[in-house]
């Protein structure tokens, strides 16, 4: 069934497709079966921004996401299925064959008639966790991350939170929140009275502007911050194994790898603060070791931030110790290097980098 003839029967056809009314695409045996609204995008998509525009131009914010929605996900469009959907256009389309609906097509067709404000917003949402709300969305988020970033709010918002959210997430949330924090939570949740509607939009307002727009950028990571925390957990002799060959081929990748990455050298550039918080959490024996086979800038550093009596004794018990093994060296590093990022995970300690002054929060 041509388009052109539906159109001049049906002057409402352009707005009746992009709302998602059924359209007849190919040989129902032979051609993958659209839904309603990914007809609507098919035929957008193929339209372009100029045509393409009147038709955007009649449906509300809510249609127009879920428009974009069904570009998203709407994969490839056969030569075949277009020619049923727009036989005025065919020639056109012939030249290349196919089109794919994806994240990059969709957002720059929203682009050309929409701000770049706007389009954010949707493309955000659409790249962000999956549900119809916000308390949907966050229950689609990894536990322990939604927990890293609610630890810092007041212990009533994030009872609101909890008893919003699905009731397994919310329970895995509370499980690995401090253990002070989440009993005070309970207790909170449990004389929980019913919330003021302008108190959950003011919720909702703050965690999509917040928490799900970092949430959704952050997904985006550098291939070069990934990899710098795989070479963490390399011990000494395969992470400078794996850090020379790379040089070999490229130093540029290698230098922006060792600046990204947390050694246990960066361990003295800490505040003295958070040093002496991480003393605090040491086994000294463990210590011991893991300073044996520091540089003496490292070790001073560590020594300052001892009293002068247990500076002498950890001395004491290094040189009693003798040669050790570098392996051992090596993991007692590591886990001094893992306490710290743990401490700064809870908000006890704030962990820097040196390099432009950056700064990099566990």
């Amino acid at each position: 069934m041509a388009l052109v003839s539906q159109s001049a029967e049906n002057p409402d056809l352009p707005t009746q497709v992009a709302a998602g009314k059924q359209l007849v695409v190919g040989d129902a045996a032979s051609q993958r079966v659209l839904k309603g609204d990914e007809k609507a995008a098919a035929l957008l998509l193929a339209l372009g921004p100029d045509y393409g525009r009147p038709i955007f131009d009649e449906l509300d914010e809510l249609e127009v996401k879920q428009l974009s929605r069904a570009m998203v996900r709407l994969g490839p469009i056969t030569q075949e299925m277009l020619d049923d959907l727009m036989i005025e256009f065919v020639t056109t389309i012939s030249s290349n064959g196919s089109l794919s609906g994806n994240t990059d097509s969709t957002e720059r067709l929203l682009l050309s008639f929409l701000s770049a404000d706007k389009v954010d917003a949707i493309m955000e949402e659409i790249r962000g966790p999956a549900g119809r709300n916000m308390w949907e969305k966050l229950s689609n988020v990894q536990a322990d991350v939604l927990a890293a970033y609610l630890k810092n709010e007041y212990p009533q918002t994030i009872a609101v939170v909890l008893s919003k959210i699905a009731t397994d997430h919310a329970s895995k949330v509370l499980a690995v929140l401090p253990e002070e924090l989440a009993m005070d939570v309970v207790q909170r949740m449990l004389g929980l009275d019913p919330v003021q509607k302008e108190i959950l939009e003011k919720i909702e307002t703050t965690l999509r502007t917040e928490f799900m727009s970092t949430l959704n950028h952050s997904k985006r990571r550098d291939s070069h911050e990934q990899m710098a925390e795989i070479f963490n957990s390399f011990d000494r002799q395969t992470e400078a194994r794996f850090i020379t060959t790379l040089e070999e081929h490229s130093r540029d990748d290698a230098e922006r790898i060792k600046s990204l990455m947390f050694t246990f050298e960066d361990l003295a550039k800490l505040e003295s603060s958070a040093i002496q918080t991480l003393l605090t959490k040491m086994d000294k024996k463990e210590l011991a070791m893991a300073l044996k086979g520091a540089n003496e800038q490292v070790k001073e550093t560590f020594f300052k931030n001892m009293s002068g009596r247990t500076a002498k004794l950890l001395k004491d018990d290094m040189e009693v110790m003798g040669p050790v093994r570098l392996k051992d060296v090596d993991e007692a590093q590591g886990r001094m290097v893992s306490t710290a990022k743990d401490l700064a995970a809870k908000g006890e300690i704030l962990i820097m980098k040196s390099k432009a002054d950056d700064q990099m929060v566990a």
